[in-house]
């Protein structure tokens, strides 16, 4: 198993018992790899206003940004073992601004994991750059 997509998916796993989740219980961590190899995490933090939710993989890219970094290479998202977890839409178009190219890895339990290219999974994406 390549040695950086296995620290992502740690990272992801060790953030993800950060993640406040009272109302759904469905707890995420997010781990994101710069171009400069520095890794950065987030969980998702529920909010009784629902919509003011903020994902794993959102914070993730916030705290990447906050450092000064703007190009993510690859992301690690999990949530229950086992079981894949995709990024949502949103998740997906705020990634999307910063590398369409960007590596979505996703972990498929017994040390296994499945990898997409977000340019794959988010086809036809919205940039105003595209129509300006």
């Amino acid at each position: 198993m390549d040695d950086i997509k296995r620290k992502l998916i740690n990272a992801a796993c060790d953030v993800r018992n950060n993640a406040y989740a009272p109302y759904s219980n469905f707890k995420v961590g997010a781990a994101i790899v710069a171009e400069d190899g520095n890794i950065y995490t987030g969980c998702n933090v529920e909010n009784a206003s629902y919509g003011l939710t903020v994902c794993a993989e959102r914070n993730a890219m916030a705290s990447l940004i906050a450092s000064g970094n703007r190009i993510p290479v690859s992301i690690a998202i999990v949530a229950k073992d086992g079981v894949l977890c995709p990024p949502c839409g949103a998740c997906r178009q705020v990634l999307m601004e910063f590398n369409p190219n960007l590596e979505i890895i996703l972990e498929s339990g017994n040390e296994n994991f499945e990898v997409f290219k977000l340019s794959d999974i988010l086809p036809l994406s919205f940039s105003p750059k595209d129509i300006a």
